[in-house]
């Protein structure tokens, strides 16, 4: 199929615009946020207020840039990946245009309250896709309330090609090497857990942005080697090097599990992670993965499995395992929405 793509360059988005070329579709791809007008600061406040300022500007230009690269295609379907920044004017000139179906995909959480406005446009545009892809059992009825046609809900998932384990050399486990590993932001209800993990003990590394912010920066300095890992080698290979690679939820975004719950696994190293319901759908507890409830339990599973290298690799094994049998990567995933697209009856 030719699919016009509607999303970023960059991180998950352009892993998901790769896996649908792997699986023989011809792509077009087009950043609608790249057509924000403006300064970071300028940018700033179309963020803050959802993107409804600049919903003309995006729409015209994000045309013009179709029509410039992919002049008199004829698109078979419409991919938006996040869609923040793409409004019912834009949506309503691409039905008239190609008369083809307009699926959105979205990570976030577009219907919670942490974004505040952000999603402003957003909303005002589910009712006009012909499917929504939500990751939070939540939004499927929030997002009929919004007026969606079709929602189809799915857990996030790792990509077959970043994702993969890297070759480890000698020189690779003395520059990543690491006993309990964190990968990610810094959010306000990460740092005093990750301040106790320390606390009680817990040879901790973190890797990511914005936890100077925290007011526990004082006990979380020494864990922190640098800020987010966005090369897919340098990430891999420190999760791989890693004896266990934690992964925290988003408490505002209402996460159950993160694209970490399926990418940790995949890569090969051990997934340590919050005790949810979807957590424990997605793994056996103690055996392809260890869950804990609170900072103190985390504490307690992260000293013995570092003390228990058996225990450690056959739970790690498992795990990789486990997140092959789930089929948790972008081509199978990519595959469900395109038939539930193409096959609304088959919900």
């Amino acid at each position: 199929m030719r699919i016009l793509y509607l999303g970023a360059r960059t991180w998950t988005s352009f892993q998901r615009a790769n896996a649908l070329e792997r699986l023989g579709h011809e792509v077009t791809i087009v950043d609608p946020s790249s057509f924000v007008p403006g300064n970071k600061w300028v940018k700033r406040f179309h963020w803050e207020t959802g993107g409804i300022s600049s919903q003309k500007i995006v729409t015209r230009k994000v045309l013009s840039e179709i029509n410039s690269v992919a002049k008199n295609v004829k698109f078979d379907c419409i991919w938006v990946d996040s869609g923040r920044y793409v409004g019912p004017l834009l949506i309503k000139a691409l039905k008239d245009l190609y008369q083809a179906p307009i699926v959105n995909y979205n990570l976030d959480d577009p219907y919670g309250t942490r974004d505040r406005y952000s999603w402003s446009l957003y909303k005002r545009s589910v009712r006009f896709y012909d499917l929504v892809v939500v990751v939070r059992k939540e939004n499927v009825q929030e997002a009929k309330a919004l007026g969606a046609k079709d929602v189809l809900l799915l857990k996030r998932v790792a990509d077959e090609v970043a994702h993969h384990p890297r070759t480890i050399s000698q020189e690779d486990r003395d520059k990543w090497a690491s006993d309990v590993l964190f990968v990610g932001t810094w959010f306000p209800e990460r740092g005093p857990f990750m301040a106790e993990l320390v606390n009680r003990g817990v040879p901790l590394t973190i890797y990511g942005s914005r936890w100077q912010k925290a007011p526990e920066w004082p006990v979380l300095q020494a864990a922190w080697k640098g800020p987010e890992l966005r090369d897919p080698d340098d990430y891999s290979r420190a999760l791989q090097c890693s004896k266990i690679a934690m992964g925290l939820l988003s408490k505002g975004n209402r996460d159950l599990h993160t694209q970490r719950s399926s990418e940790i696994p995949a890569i090969g190293a051990l997934f340590c992670a919050e005790r949810t319901s979807e957590h424990l759908e997605m793994y056996e507890d103690g055996v392809e993965a260890v869950f804990w409830e609170d900072a103190e339990e985390c504490a307690a599973v992260c000293k013995a499995l570092l003390g228990d290298e058996t225990k450690r690799l056959s739970i790690q094994a498992r795990g990789a395992q486990r997140v092959i049998k789930n089929q948790a990567f972008n081509q199978p995933m990519m595959n469900t929405v395109l038939e539930r697209l193409f096959n609304p009856k088959s919900a």
